[in-house]
């Protein structure tokens, strides 16, 4: 049944439309479609994972891409990275039109156990239009996201920018995926210190467990422990196994008793890729206060890049690691994700897998132990 549009307000400086049900609080701002904040509820205790940009209450720098005037939670990006080089004569913005421009709330529904806003783009660069659906079902602390891409020919390498926000507290979180292929930091330097930005890893290095990842400086670090190595910026990109029947990518926080998580399909969205935000930024309108903080995003891309470096021969194509999915104006293409947060025991610590169970899914730790969380695993590929 179509429900009346909730209204335009204000949240955390930007105009944005909230979606509620007994378990889930979500707003999605107008402006690049920025998901956060998120709260997910259980019963008086209400835990809001992502991260909305220390800036939020500052007056909006013009100077600044809508991008960074709003970021928070989690976003599309169309295509991901910086895209500094044009494509085909086409100059995209940061992480492409969806995370920059206006979007248009379509519909609203109110169905019985379902919550769902519907919002579109019209995207004037490569033409074509992607429709946003962010969906709550019953009362599980679950959030479902599905864009739509339709009318787009050609690659593209899309992602999704979820932006998780730590306590302070050195090694309060423990971060874990499922079954990875490939890792490797960036091939290049992340920040240069003439730009005002300082990284800690080295570049162009491969590696096999989160738990030893080179630095710059000699020697590994631990990336599965955050928040660490404070006062830099990294980044790291990891090729999700193909033959898994769902990826995941997970965070648990044990001295705040809650674990985050998110679900793809690994044939669609192909890589995680952890931007590591540690006050290693010191330009506007960083200034050195974007702390604590971590993007895992989930995407089809070379890096960060952009969309030419993607859709070029690069080191991980010519490996067999696709970096841009095909599209076409006759068939769209579906990119669909599920968020969602559970309480834990006491002694739950790192994710160590995530296995379809009845109803949803069952988190098992690396102290073996379990939780079951009620979910529509099916969502991810269109059931």
């Amino acid at each position: 049944m179509a429900a009346t549009l909730p209204p335009l307000k204000s949240v955390f400086n930007t105009p944005s439309w909230t979606l509620k049900s007994k378990s889930v609080e979500a707003s999605v701002s107008r402006t690049g479609g920025h998901l956060g904040p998120v709260t997910f509820i259980f019963g008086k205790r209400r835990i809001s994972p992502l991260s909305v940009c220390p800036w939020h209450a500052e007056k909006p720098d013009p100077s600044l891409p809508p991008l960074l005037q709003v970021l928070r939670g989690d976003f599309l990006c169309l295509p991901f990275g910086g895209n500094d080089t044009p494509y085909k004569g086409r100059k995209f913005p940061p992480h492409g039109e969806p995370a920059n421009s206006p979007w248009h709330l379509e519909s609203a529904d109110l169905r019985p156990g379902i919550r769902e806003l519907h919002l579109s783009q019209n995207q004037r660069i490569t033409g074509g239009r992607v429709d946003k659906f962010i969906t709550l079902l019953g009362n599980d602390p679950v959030l479902y996201q599905s864009h739509v891409i339709s009318g787009i020919e050609g690659p593209m390498n899309p992602g999704h920018h979820a932006i998780v926000r730590f306590p302070e507290t050195p090694g309060s979180g423990h971060i874990s995926v499922s079954r990875f292929v490939h890792a490797q930091t960036l091939p290049t330097e992340f920040e240069l210190p003439e730009n005002g930005g300082y990284s800690s890893l080295k570049p162009d290095s491969p590696f096999s467990s989160l738990k030893k990842v080179p630095l710059a400086r000699g020697g590994f670090t631990d990336i599965s422990i955050y928040p660490a190595r404070k006062g830099f910026e990294d980044l790291i990109m990891l090729v999700s196994d193909p033959r898994l029947n769902f990826a995941w990518t997970a965070v648990t926080f044990p001295g705040e008793g809650y674990v985050w998580f998110t679900l793809k399909d690994p044939r669609i969205l192909r890589n995680t890729i952890f931007w590591i935000s540690n006050g290693g930024r010191h330009g506007k309108p960083w200034n050195g206060r974007h702390t604590a903080r971590m993007g895992l995003e989930e995407c089809t891309s070379y890096f960060h890049y952009g969309l030419a470096e993607s859709a070029a021969a690069n080191p991980l194509s010519r490996k067999g690691y696709p970096t841009v999915i095909p599209l076409g104006k006759k068939r769209p293409t579906c990119l669909n994700t599920i968020m969602a947060c559970a309480l834990i025991p006491k002694g739950f610590d790192e994710v160590a897998r995530i296995d379809k169970s009845p109803g949803g899914v069952t988190l098992q730790s690396r102290s073996g132990k379990k939780i079951a969380v009620p979910l529509t695993l099916g969502f991810l590929f269109g059931e």
